[in-house]
C-alpha cells in the first residue's frame, strides 16, 4: 500500500494536467495551420503599399491586406448595398499603370463625395469578384462600351475597405488573438503545474486553511502510510478527504467540511436508460465546493458515512434545513443583510 500511494496526489495532479495540456496544444496547432493556408498574419499586420505599387504583384505575393494612401479618387455613382444599408461607395483611381476600383466605407467617403484628393485606408485586394463583374457590366452600359472593352481598361483587381474593416473581420481578429493567447497561457500554466504540483490550483486553494505545501505534504504522507477508506478515485485519511479523478484533484481537511450530500443522474439515450451515476457534493469552510461526479452509490454512501463519523458537525443530506444552516454558517447573505439594514436605517 505504501509503495502504491507514494506521492500519489502529486502524480495525480501531473497526470490530470498532462491530459488537459493536450487540448490547447492542438488548438494552437490548428491556429498555426490556419495562418499557413490563409493570409492571417497579413490580416493582422497589413502590408504597407503606395499608389505607385503594382496591385497584381501585391496580390500574387499574398499581400492581400494593405495599408495604402491613394490620391485622386473619382466616384462612379455606384454603391454596394446589403439589405437596406449602404456598405460602401465605388471609386476609381490610378495605381501604378492600372486603373483600379476602390470600395470605400460610407464614413470615409463622406457618403459619396464626387472626388477625393487623398485618403489613407486599410483595404483588402480582391480579384475578379462577383460585385466587381456586375459593376463593370453597369459601367459598360453607361459608357456604351463593350464588356471586353471596359475589362481591358480597368484592372480585374480592386481594393475593398469594408472587407478589411467590417465587423466579421474585426471579430475574427479579436477571437483569433484572444483564443490563441488563452491557449498559450494555458499551456504555460499547465506545464508549471506538471513540473511543480504544489503550485497547481487544487493545492493553492488550500491556502485558506494554512500553508499549501505543508498541507500537501501531510496529506501525501497520510495517504502513503495508511488510508482509512479508499474507492477508485476517492480516499479518506486521518485528517483529509482526497479526490483524484479524471475530473480533477481535490484535498479537503475533514475538520473544515460543513455539508455533504449525493445527487443522482440518470443516463439515457432517447428512450433507453443506460445507468444511474452519483455525484458527491462537499461544502467546506471558506466557501470551498467540491464535486465528485460519476461514482457508484455504494462508494459514495461509504464515504459519507465515514465523514459523518469522523466529524459529527458535518450536515448530511440535501434538504432545506441543511441548506439554510450552511447559508448561515457561510454568511452568504451577510452582505445583503447589511445593505438592507443600511437602507432600513436611512428610511
Amino acid at each position: 500500500m505504501k509503495e502504491n500511494f507514494e506521492h500519489y496526489i502529486s502524480r495525480s495532479i501531473r497526470s490530470f494536467y498532462q491530459h488537459r495540456i493536450v487540448s490547447p496544444i492542438i488548438f494552437l496547432a490548428i491556429l498555426a495551420l490556419l495562418a499557413f493556408f490563409y493570409p492571417v498574419s497579413n490580416l493582422m499586420r497589413p502590408a504597407s503599399a503606395s499608389g505607385e505599387d503594382d496591385i497584381e504583384k501585391l496580390y500574387q505575393d499574398n499581400d492581400r491586406y494593405i495599408e495604402i494612401t491613394l490620391k485622386d479618387l473619382y466616384f462612379t455613382g455606384y454603391t454596394k448595398r446589403w439589405l437596406d444599408s449602404t456598405v460602401g461607395y465605388y471609386y476609381y483611381t490610378v495605381m501604378g499603370d492600372d486603373c483600379i476600383m476602390v470600395l470605400l466605407n460610407p464614413d470615409d467617403s463622406q457618403q459619396g463625395l464626387p472626388t477625393i484628393d487623398k485618403i489613407k485606408i486599410r483595404g483588402k485586394i480582391l480579384y475578379n469578384s462577383h460585385a466587381m463583374s456586375k459593376l463593370l457590366l453597369y459601367l459598360s452600359e453607361d459608357l456604351a462600351w463593350s464588356q471586353n472593352g471596359i475589362t481591358s481598361t480597368i484592372s480585374p483587381y480592386m481594393i475593398s475597405q469594408p472587407d478589411a474593416t467590417d465587423l466579421a473581420t474585426t471579430l475574427f481578429k479579436l477571437v483569433y488573438i484572444l483564443s490563441g493567447l488563452y491557449a498559450f497561457i494555458s499551456i504555460i500554466r499547465y506545464a508549471i503545474y506538471i513540473a511543480f504540483p504544489v503550485l497547481s490550483v487544487p493545492v493553492q486553494r488550500l491556502r485558506c486553511y494554512g500553508k499549501p505545501r505543508e498541507i500537501l505534504a501531510e496529506a501525501e504522507e497520510e495517504l502513503a502510510t495508511l488510508p482509512q477508506l479508499a474507492t477508485e478515485d476517492m480516499f479518506i485519511t486521518e485528517h483529509y478527504f482526497i479526490e483524484t479523478s479524471n475530473y480533477g484533484v481535490a484535498i479537503v481537511p475533514i475538520s473544515q467540511i460543513i455539508w455533504i450530500y449525493k445527487y443522482s443522474t440518470l443516463h439515457k439515450f432517447l428512450w433507453h436508460h443506460f445507468s444511474i451515476s452519483y455525484t458527491l457534493h462537499i461544502t467546506a469552510a471558506k466557501r470551498q465546493y467540491i464535486h465528485c461526479p460519476k461514482n457508484i452509490k455504494s462508494d459514495i454512501d461509504g464515504i459519507m458515512d465515514y465523514l459523518a463519523e469522523a466529524n459529527h458537525d458535518i450536515l448530511v443530506g440535501f434538504n432545506e434545513a441543511n441548506r439554510l444552516k450552511v447559508e448561515e454558517i457561510q454568511g452568504d447573505l451577510a452582505p445583503f443583510k447589511k445593505f438592507w439594514a443600511f437602507l432600513s436605517k436611512k428610511v
